[in-house]
């Protein structure tokens, strides 16, 4: 069944980085185009980012622009999410999806600290 594992996040201070990944499995990743998504504490899931099948465009929400960027590896069916410039508003629980779907994976908790 298609599943996705999430992960890569953590504690980390203002301005800091991270990369979080996603593997995933059960569907033909190299013809799908997925997406980011985020549930900060106590609010709605969030859009965050996608990418096309091929890795070779991706949209970010605006807040995330210039200081995330999505890529993929095909051949081993992994989705990442470098994070840069980190900030207070970035936390949150990070999700993968299929384009077009809601997230099925247990996340991963970034935590951006002050």
């Amino acid at each position: 069944q298609v599943q996705f594992v999430e992960s890569g996040g953590g504690l980390v201070q203002l301005g800091g980085s991270l990369r979080l990944s996603c593997a995933a499995s059960g569907f033909g990743f190299t013809d799908t185009a997925m997406t980011w998504f985020r549930r900060a504490p106590g609010k709605g899931l969030e859009w965050v980012s996608e990418i096309n099948a091929w890795g070779t465009v991706a949209d970010y929400r605006d807040s995330v622009k210039g200081r995330f960027t999505t890529s993929r590896d095909n051949a081993k069916k992994i989705l990442y999410l470098q994070m840069n410039n980190l900030q207070p508003g970035d936390t949150a629980v990070y999700y993968c999806a299929k384009k077009g779907y809601d997230p099925s994976g247990q996340g991963t908790q970034v935590t951006v600290s002050s």
